[in-house]
């Protein structure tokens, strides 16, 4: 069985890498999808796509457009979302995410230390399983596969 999860959440640290390294490291036949993760070309799409934009609300709203589109696509072809919450950003990306994967129904799991449990409450009873690292997550999606 090939798994494809789409890994949710910020942009800006390496906690992608990390999973896909360690999931290859354990030989998990696993595909992983997510958001687009250069940040300039993220913010960029909406023009890139439809021209120049009157001002930074338009051309906020213009890659919204083409990033939820991205998004919806790829969640939809995705087995399993992955949401990670870390402590050094905001992370409206990631509740939006994590919320759309439990509107779509996609099995969830949620990464989040300690001391985003009480903000995280009700997500994470929404979720399939909350865990607080990234290690506790590879072995979730191991033992799914085993």
């Amino acid at each position: 069985m090939r798994l494809t999860v789409y890994l949710a959440g910020e942009i800006h640290s390496t906690w992608r890498e990390e999973i896909k390294e360690k999931a290859q490291a354990l030989k998990l036949p696993i595909d992983f999808v997510g958001p687009m993760e250069d940040h300039d070309r993220s913010d960029a799409i909406g023009e890139e796509i439809l021209g120049e934009q009157p001002n930074a609300i338009y051309r906020d709203a213009a890659a919204s457009s083409f990033n939820n589109l991205r998004t919806q696509v790829l969640m939809h072809k995705s087995d399993l979302v992955i949401a990670l919450f870390g402590e050094k950003y905001k992370q409206w990306n990631t509740a939006m995410d994590a919320s759309a994967a439990v509107a779509l129904g996609k099995p969830l799991i949620l990464i989040r230390p300690e001391n985003l449990h009480h903000p995280l409450k009700e997500l994470s009873r929404k979720a399939n399983a909350t865990v607080e690292t990234v290690n506790q997550a590879i072995k979730a999606l191991s033992y799914i596969i085993e």
